[in-house]
């Protein structure tokens, strides 16, 4: 076990778990950025309920809401380090985990600070409903972000987030990835936006409507959802979008500079850093015991897991031909 505050160990640990061969793309990566966003996007700014603090998500309240459909799996990659480091709250092991997952994904170095507690029990967990819809337009993205207190640009540049993973049809209804490197942070998900057609499609398994992008030479397919192209079509939305295509740089800067603000979600620090919510003044830095080492009930882990596993050695298999070719 490492000291407690050993920051630098636990990020060790994290970067040691990222390559996971049997899981979409071989890496944990996407799916730790995206439960510490779906753990800190529960904010509202009027109430100051939700945020990054406790790691409501233990709690079925939270944890199964549709919306988080799927983040059982990055959870449960987390558990081997918050064994190895049980002093770390889950709600500090979250956010850091995605922090470290970006930079190692090429993406900038964010901004991180310690000292979120987790709750005891889930009586102070946000009511469901308050992550964003991927089938909606405009109107909603700045109903669910300025809910939260960002700004136009901010909501852009967080959306670049979706530059890593993939969707999966029996989680969100929607189906594949954004890019065709998927575990590689960049602004490819603005370019492609930018210059491809984008063409209407409802994924058979789940009818949803998406939007996709096919090249016949690659026979490879792509796609963006409803509310990714809302934003290049939003007059507002769309300068941010452009801007970001054009230059990684400038991208990269004002992600990061945004994504450390949505991690700091519902917390309140004094001059020195430290947090001053009534959770962690009254209960201290209160870490959570270990949780068990498979998603979900034990009756189902395997019913959540191999269909996964069949998913991506048939991917796997795709792609292994034509690895060969190159």
């Amino acid at each position: 076990m490492s000291k407690k505050g050993d920051y630098a160990a636990v990020r060790k640990d994290i970067v040691k778990l990222l390559h996971q061969p049997e899981y979409d793309d071989g890496s944990a990566g996407p799916v730790l950025v995206r439960l510490a966003w779906h753990a800190s996007g529960t904010y509202d700014v009027e109430t100051d309920t939700g945020g990054s603090n406790g790691a409501g998500m233990r709690y079925e309240a939270e944890g199964g809401d549709p919306s988080n459909a799927g983040l059982q799996h990055a959870r449960v990659f987390l558990e081997p380090v918050k064994s190895a480091h049980p002093w770390i709250t889950y709600a500090d092991l979250w956010t850091l985990a995605a922090v470290v997952a970006i930079q190692e994904m090429g993406g900038p170095e964010i901004h991180w600070q310690a000292g979120r507690t987790d709750y005891v029990d889930d009586s102070k967990l946000p009511p469901r409903g308050r992550l964003p819809d991927g089938s909606k337009g405009a109107d909603h993205i700045r109903f669910i972000f300025y809910r939260m207190g960002f700004n136009d640009q901010e909501i852009v540049a967080l959306s670049g987030a979706h530059n890593l993973g993939r969707c999966h049809a029996d989680r969100s209804g929607f189906h594949g990835a954004w890019v065709n490197n998927p575990t590689r942070f960049s602004n490819t998900y603005f370019r492609l936006m930018t210059s491809l057609d984008w063409n209407k499609k409802t994924v058979p398994e789940s009818g949803v409507e998406q939007f996709v992008n096919y090249d016949e030479d690659t026979e490879t397919e792509l796609m963006m959802l409803p509310t990714d192209l809302a934003l290049k079509s939003d007059p507002k939305f769309a300068p941010h979008v452009y801007r970001y295509a054009k230059d990684k740089d400038v991208f990269f800067e004002e992600f990061a500079k945004v994504f450390a603000k949505l991690l700091e979600l519902g917390i309140q620090r004094d001059a020195n850093g430290k947090i001053t919510n009534s959770d962690n003044v009254g209960g201290g830095y209160h870490s959570a015991p270990k949780k068990k080492d498979t998603a979900g009930a034990p009756s189902k882990s395997n019913e959540e897991a191999d269909p996964l596993m069949k998913e991506n050695k048939k991917y796997q298999q795709h792609h292994e031909p034509i690895r060969a070719r190159l």
